[in-house]
């Protein structure tokens, strides 16, 4: 968060900040695979963020496609599966091919770190598409919280360790509400386009010392 106050501080356009935000992206997922961590996952786009002006969409759906044809290209090569969660429907025919290209390549590439990216993605909202797909498919039968899980955007991919939230926000804002059950929070005031390494270093080393009991006690 805080790609928007960046660029204003900085007296320029929202969309530069989005734009130094990309590259921050890049960058620090780049890390992290070198760290030896094996899934990312960054809020890109909310279902909330249509609201935002024409001007501003318009950038942000150019730069994902932007991204999204540069990873068509490096992906196999950098060894990083990228992933979309959200509603895709909602998106572009150009940019839903390009998701397409993206889930072909990472299909031939299992166990490599993996970059998720939420797009038009809200947690309440993939709750509900996951209702629904499940009552689609299985009528008159009770949904489990084993099913449950089959069905959100992030089936077969671990829920989140830890959650860090840039720009001095004390909220999850709608992420990965069902995920997010027992994942540890981490708090930053630094501003997106400026987190770096060493932020990540210093989230990771207070998570380190986080006791972990998910709802039990240790003896």
């Amino acid at each position: 968060d805080g790609n928007g106050r960046w660029a204003k501080k900085r007296g320029l356009p929202r969309k530069a900040g989005h734009a130094v935000g990309a590259e921050t992206f890049r960058r620090i997922a780049t890390y992290c695979k070198n760290l030896g961590m094996d899934y990312l996952t960054v809020y890109a786009f909310s279902t909330e963020n249509w609201k935002r002006s024409d001007e501003e969409v318009g950038a942000i759906m150019g730069l994902l496609e932007n991204y999204l044809h540069e990873s068509i290209e490096k992906m196999e090569k950098d060894r990083i599966r990228l992933k979309i969660l959200g509603d895709t429907t909602a998106l572009s025919p150009a940019i839903q091919g390009l998701i397409d290209k993206t889930d072909a390549i990472a299909a031939r590439l299992p166990g490599c770190f993996q970059a998720n990216v939420c797009l038009n993605y809200g947690g309440r909202d993939e709750i509900v598409r996951a209702v629904n797909r499940f009552a689609a498919e299985h009528p008159g039968e009770t949904i489990t919280e084993a099913a449950m899980a089959e069905y959100l955007d992030t089936a077969g991919i671990p829920d989140p360790d830890l959650i860090i939230r840039t720009g001095g926000e004390y909220r999850i804002s709608n992420f990965l509400m069902w995920e997010s059950a027992y994942s540890e929070l981490y708090f930053t005031d630094v501003l997106w386009p400026d987190f770096s390494e060493k932020d990540i270093d210093k989230a990771v080393a207070e998570y380190r010392h986080r006791d972990r009991r998910f709802g039990g006690v240790k003896a």
